[in-house]
């Protein structure tokens, strides 16, 4: 049975390689490492903000192709902390293609991950992060209750009335015993599952170029040996507590009772754990990255193309056949832009938001991850910010445009700053009039695009890719409208959008001919004054 469920797993482990997973994602738990690690020493790590422009959840649930809790925890920090050093990827480049061309590699290491994929496994992280249960201040007289106990019971096969001294206490035991449950349960998912992590990362440290990874991960291994003894009761526990065998595990918890087994061996265990956080974590990072590097190697295999990004210390962009990797039969594009920021013009859904977002997530995934969606990408190390989904803060009375004002105020504080940082937004000041949202807006990109900074914006105002043409790269999508329907191709073309079909829609859309021949004539005495004016 053992062999048959042992190939049944291989089998899946093999047919799964490359493709997008098929269960549900527990994001409370999933984010449990990340929210409680100290990314102090991050580069940045993306806001809520920024996350949300950029379907951050949804980005993960494609790429993430990890066997383990730990690993799927520690893939979702890692995809959301640019790193301070991005250093020479050649070692985990070199362990990724190993994985993707050593079928039995990938396989073996897949099998030693697949062990920590129970949900119990989530918890392992709040035994480095979180703080223990403390002691009560009398758990002295524990250890007392228990001598006395072991003492009253020998002493009954002598004198018959020590058995009543030993009830006694029993009954007082019992008091305790069950007060620590509540204390015991959190540990009964954790506990078990580090001696698990113990052992996976004592086998998957066997093939040679994963040591590399963390060449002194063998003294962590050694030093959790050497209290996995302990732990092993909660491992026994754990097991009891699901399968319900329910006569041995009456006499076990008689046994506990009596001698508050319990209580004494979780606060030992607890005091022993507490000192040895950094070397559970550095079993929980070991084992995190492996998985993390295996889930790219899949992510690969299974997408169209990628790039390995090329990061330079040039303020540009460089791509060719690049893509958004949630949409579906994604039409590339090409983009090279050197010391120049970028303004795309173009009409609703023609692609100019999803562009954005293309160049969002492919930065991110280029810092993070090692992996661009692209034929090739080029980029500095950067900071990424952005203002493409803002809505009104109902809870706080803040409006739509008072949203935007905060947000883009933070780009600007943020723009001052030594490092390259990425500006992606999308119709900026959109929430107030014509007039100023073009003042504005002016002024606005003007400021963010100095110094080291890179922006990315769309606009429908064809007067703002007027007066920022010295400034940025002027880039536009179109679509062609017949009688019938309207033809978006998503393909990026250079200059500013010239052809404007807004009312042309209307018309094909059916509205009534006298609400169509007055929006061309309106449309018409705007344009002429607008190319009238003095400039």
């Amino acid at each position: 049975m053992i062999y048959k469920n042992k190939k049944a797993i291989e089998n899946q482990l093999l047919d799964s390689f490359g493709k997008i997973k098929d269960e549900a994602f527990n994001f409370e738990e999933i984010k449990r490492y990340s929210d409680n690690k100290n990314n102090l020493d991050a580069f940045q790590i993306l806001s809520e903000k920024t996350c949300n422009d950029l379907d951050f959840q949804e980005l993960f649930m494609f790429i993430d192709r990890t066997c383990s809790k730990p690993g799927q925890q520690y893939l979702f920090n890692k995809l959301r902390t640019i790193p301070n050093k991005i250093g020479h990827p050649g070692l985990k480049e070199k362990i990724i293609n190993q994985l993707l061309n050593s079928r039995e590699v990938r396989l073996s290491i897949q099998m030693q991950l697949k062990r920590l994929a129970k949900q119990d496994a989530y918890y392992i992280s709040s035994l480095f992060q979180e703080k223990h249960i403390s002691r009560p201040k009398w758990f002295f007289i524990l250890p007392v209750l228990s001598f006395a106990s072991v003492l009253s019971l020998i002493a009954g096969f002598v004198n018959p009335a020590f058995i009543l001294l030993f009830a006694a206490l029993f009954i007082v035991n019992l008091i305790f015993h069950y007060w620590n449950k509540h204390n015991l349960y959190p540990y009964l998912a954790s506990i078990p599952q580090l001696l698990i992590l113990n052992n996976v990362t004592r086998e998957i440290v066997k093939i040679k170029e994963l040591t590399s990874i963390n060449p002194e991960i063998q003294k962590s291994i050694k030093i959790i040996d050497k209290i996995r003894n302990r732990m092993s009761f909660f491992q026994l526990e754990a097991k009891l507590q699901g399968d319900m065998e329910a006569i041995f595990w009456g006499i076990l918890e008689m046994l506990k009772i009596a001698f508050l087994i319990e209580p004494l061996l979780l606060f030992g265990v607890l005091k022993l754990l507490n000192n040895k956080r950094e070397e559970i974590e550095e079993l929980f990072v070991f084992v995190g990255e492996v998985d993390s590097l295996q889930s790219i190697a899949s992510l690969r295999q299974g997408i169209k193309k990628f790039a390995v990004p090329e990061i330079s210390s040039e303020k540009s962009i460089f791509a060719t056949n690049i893509y958004h990797p949630l949409i579906p039969d994604c039409v590339e594009n090409n983009i090279s832009v050197n010391n120049r920021s970028v303004l795309l013009t173009g009409s609703n859904m023609s692609g100019k938001t999803s562009f954005i977002r293309t160049i969002g997530i492919n930065v991110l995934t280029g810092l993070t991850l090692n992996t661009c969606f692209a034929e090739k990408f080029k980029m500095p190390k950067m900071k990424i910010f952005s203002a493409i989904r803002i809505s009104d803060d109902l809870l706080n009375d803040k409006s739509y445009y008072f949203e935007e004002v905060l947000t883009i105020k933070e780009m600007i504080d943020k723009s001052q700053s030594e490092t390259f940082n990425l500006f992606l937004l999308d119709e900026i000041f959109k929430g107030t009039n014509t007039v100023e949202r073009i003042s504005a807006g002016k002024a606005v990109l003007s400021e963010l695009t100095r110094e080291n900074n890179l922006v990315f914006v769309s606009t429908h105002d064809i007067e703002l890719a007027d007066l920022l043409k010295s400034e940025y790269e002027l880039f536009h999508f179109s679509e062609t409208v017949n009688n019938k329907m309207v033809d978006f191709d998503y393909k990026l073309k250079e200059g500013k959008l010239k052809n404007r079909n807004a009312i042309k829609i209307l018309e094909i859309n059916h509205y009534p001919s006298h609400v169509i021949n007055e929006a061309i004539k309106i449309s018409k005495e705007l344009d002429y004054n607008y190319e009238t004016k003095p400039k």
